[in-house]
């Protein structure tokens, strides 16, 4: 399994790009930057894309690749939960910001999307996959992404603390896991659903617990402004849990 960063930020800049995972060029996890960091022809590879919540730096790109595929009339699929599928009807490709794809062209809508349930293994282009719900201010679901062969990634998408049900569920040789801000911001990180080192530390413990071992962890989602405290912060984490612990970037490559 070979997994690529697209995005690992929270915030755009010319040298930070909104959070989205590319796994072996077929499959994506978030939108953010998927338009801003593909060509054509490496948009075009991806046959299946999901999507963790409504937020929009998890959606931004859903129109611009829609609009590629529908000018190429091909057909792209797109897998979340209930209230992903209103906010892009209701916001993004509501007719007037954007061509609603998920309706056009009507024989053949560019996109085909697909309610998942949470908890609930699916097939989805040879890849297991498993949603489970997580704690942000907004619906939102983490997914493990199995390949044939028996690799797993679990990518916690926006998360605050208290994910002991989903270490139940998962048993991933990398963990993907979003530390939105430094330990300053503690308090606000929790009360709005995301996660700090120190909470992450909390969390890790759990897993281990749960799990008897604790896999290779890549952060995301990192407010740039705020990169060098978090990172600090997550060396000290990973030297406390004896545990390799890194931050990720755009364009990093990882393989299982």
């Amino acid at each position: 399994m070979h997994i690529r960063v697209l995005g690992a930020h929270n915030c755009e800049s010319q040298n930070s790009k909104l959070i989205s995972l590319l796994i072996d060029d077929v499959l994506a996890i978030d939108a953010g930057a998927l338009t801003s960091s593909l060509s054509f022809e490496a948009q075009q590879k991806i046959k299946a894309i999901l999507l963790t919540h409504q937020h929009y730096d998890h959606i931004r790109d859903i129109p611009t690749i829609a609009m590629n595929f529908f000018l190429r009339q091909a057909t792209i699929n797109v897998y979340s939960i209930p209230p992903v599928y209103d906010a892009l009807v209701t916001h993004l490709l509501d007719g007037e910001l954007y061509p609603n794809f998920l309706q056009q062209p009507p024989q053949n809508p560019t996109i085909r999307f697909t309610i998942i349930e949470s908890d609930k293994l699916l097939q989805i282009e040879g890849y297991s996959i498993l949603a489970v719900p997580v704690n942000h201010s907004a619906p939102t679901v983490g997914y493990q992404v199995a390949s044939p062969d028996g690799k797993a990634v679990f990518y916690t998408g926006d998360t605050g603390p208290g994910l002991a049900h989903c270490w139940q569920r998962v048993s991933p040789q990398l963990l993907i896991a979003e530390v939105t801000a430094p330990d300053k911001y503690k308090e606000w990180a929790a009360k709005s659903g995301h996660l700090t080192p120190s909470l992450l530390k909390q969390e890790l413990t759990s897993f281990r617990e749960f799990n008897g071992y604790l896999p290779q962890v890549v952060v995301v989602h990192m407010s740039p402004h705020l990169e060098k405290e978090i990172e600090a912060e997550i060396a000290a984490v990973g030297k406390a849990l004896s545990s390799s612990i890194t931050l990720a970037y755009e364009g990093m490559q990882l393989d299982l």
